[in-house]
């Protein structure tokens, strides 16, 4: 079936600067953004947005390295990058986040033992529970 095809090998998604998308994305792969998108983004892999990437929308991802300008919510289920260039407006929930020197960060963040599978459920605070036990 091409449905275990696409599970199985993952895309490398790739937006240009100077390319503008204005809808929802889903990937099961990862993508990177170099130009600019107004919209949900549901990433099953790592978003990297690039220096010249923005977005203005809802972001729902695995992994996330920031280089560029984000406004709108974000739920990163492992590990959110902002790099030195990032410039962030809103709210983070992640369970771990790495933030550089110089980064711009504006919202609220939630991070660790409060994080919700980004599927919708409550399986990953019902782990991290049994961990702590």
């Amino acid at each position: 079936m091409t449905k275990n095809n696409i599970s199985e090998n993952p895309s490398v998604n790739l937006i240009g600067a100077g390319t503008i998308i204005e809808g929802d994305i889903t990937t099961n792969g990862d993508i990177r953004i170099d130009g600019s998108l107004k919209g949900s983004i549901n990433v099953k892999g790592k978003l990297v947005v690039g220096v010249s990437g923005s977005i203005e929308g809802e972001i729902i991802c695995q992994n996330a390295d920031i280089s560029g300008t984000i406004k709108g919510k974000i739920g990163v289920s492992e590990l959110l990058s902002l790099k030195v260039s990032a410039k962030l407006s809103g709210d983070i929930i992640t369970n771990k986040i790495a933030i550089e020197p110089g980064a711009a960060f504006s919202g609220s963040c939630s991070m660790g033992g409060v994080i919700k599978d980004i599927k919708g459920g409550t399986a990953e605070k019902n782990k991290l529970a049994e961990k702590t036990a």
